[in-house]
C-alpha cells in the first residue's frame, strides 16, 4: 500500500479536475466537485491544509482511484 501524501484541498481539487471533475460550488470551507460525464457524481473536498488522512482516503476511494493513481495525478 502506498503511503498517503499530505496535500491541501486545492491540490486535491487540481488532481480530480484531471480525471473529469469540475468545481460546482463552494460552501464555507468545502469545495463541491461534480463529475462532467455520467453519472455526474458529486464529491466534497474540504479546503484545508492539509486534508485529514482519513478524509483524503475516503475521497480517493469514492472517486474509484488507488492511492498510487492519486499520487500520479498530483505529479502530472
Amino acid at each position: 500500500m502506498s503511503r498517503l501524501p499530505q496535500v491541501s484541498g486545492k491540490n486535491v481539487v487540481r488532481a480530480l479536475e484531471k480525471i473529469g471533475y469540475e468545481k460546482d460550488r463552494m460552501r464555507g470551507s468545502h469545495i463541491i466537485l461534480r463529475q462532467t460525464e455520467q453519472p455526474h457524481r458529486r464529491i466534497t473536498v474540504p479546503d484545508h491544509d492539509p486534508v485529514a488522512k482519513g478524509t483524503l482516503r475516503a475521497i480517493i476511494r469514492e472517486v474509484g482511484l488507488t492511492v498510487g493513481e492519486f499520487i500520479d495525478l498530483l505529479r502530472d
